[in-house]
């Protein structure tokens, strides 16, 4: 397929589509994950933060994403808490009390082992403002090596995490005929006043800063490649004058799990996403090629 814009969409999908229509394929079970779309101000209008996969990685190298990555079984444990509780998260993220404790956790954990950001603070009130240095850089080693756990990092900084700086966004399952599952709750935050940035990813080959409309652009000429969920965002974001209102408009939206649809109509595999047309993809049933 030659694609007319930055939608990722691995070669070896065809074949696994098909094997997955005729009742060939094993589903893999999808692995809990968070992602943290992080927004800043600027005279411009509001910017998120992106990396870039490096494009050895085995799952969507090359695309650009969001800080995030899989939840950490430790991440259910009670850790120091502000905010919203365990209890209202799992009302909004539609799971149970330890799952949503634990993809809370991992949104905050992700975003700091991978953009040096972390949603945490003394108290309930207040917040970290500089993540620099050296000890800080030894923590954020430990918790990506899982030499050291989330909890365990804030008891001994003395931090609580701050789950009312988060703000749910969206939710997407990786479809059932990858090999790489995740159930990823997407959220939103405001970079904290003091703290910045940085390519702290080992998985990720750049980062910056970028207006929603110009990343949709870039992927609109097939300059920048992105997963369905990561353009889906941007979007969505275009429509939001600042970071704060962005993150004020997330009490709004709806949490219904996003799951592709591969379905044989008429000789072909119709690939789609409910609610986000753009994305349907028609694949042959005889030569595996695939078109918008």
């Amino acid at each position: 397929m030659s694609p007319k814009n930055g939608q990722w969409y691995p070669p070896e999908w065809p074949d696994r589509i098909r094997a997955f229509a005729s009742g060939e394929l094993t589903v893999v079970p999808p692995r809990r994950a968070a992602t943290v779309l992080l927004l800043r101000d600027s005279e411009a209008g509001p910017s998120v933060h992106m990396l870039r996969r490096r494009a050895s990685m085995a799952f969507a190298g090359g695309a650009y994403a969001y800080p995030g990555g899989s939840v950490d079984p430790r991440d259910e444990r009670p850790v120091g808490w502000a905010g919203p509780s365990p209890a209202e998260w799992a009302a909004r993220l539609g799971t149970d009390e330890a799952s949503a404790r634990a993809v809370v956790c991992a949104a905050v954990r992700e975003t700091f082992e991978e953009a040096g950001v972390l949603l945490a603070g003394p108290s309930a009130e207040t917040i970290v403002a500089d993540t620099t240095g050296e000890g800080w850089e030894t923590d954020r080693a430990a918790l990506v090596a899982r030499d050291l756990s989330f909890g365990d990092f804030l008891a001994l900084r003395g931090l609580v995490l701050r789950s009312d700086l988060l703000g749910g966004w969206a939710r997407w399952i990786t479809p059932e005929f990858e090999s790489r599952r995740y159930d990823t709750w997407f959220f939103v935050a405001v970079l904290p006043k003091g703290q910045r940035t940085r390519n702290a990813s080992t998985e990720a080959d750049r980062a910056l800063w970028i207006r929603p409309q110009e990343a949709a652009a870039g992927y609109d000429r097939g300059e920048l490649l992105m997963m369905p969920p990561t353009i889906a965002a941007l979007r969505e974001l275009e429509r939001y004058g600042s970071a704060g209102e962005a993150l004020a408009a997330s009490t709004e939206r709806d949490l219904t799990p996003v799951l592709a649809r591969a379905e044989l109509r008429e000789g072909e595999i119709v690939l789609s996403w409910p609610g986000h047309d753009e994305f349907t993809r028609h694949i042959s049933t005889v030569t595996g090629g695939a078109t918008a």
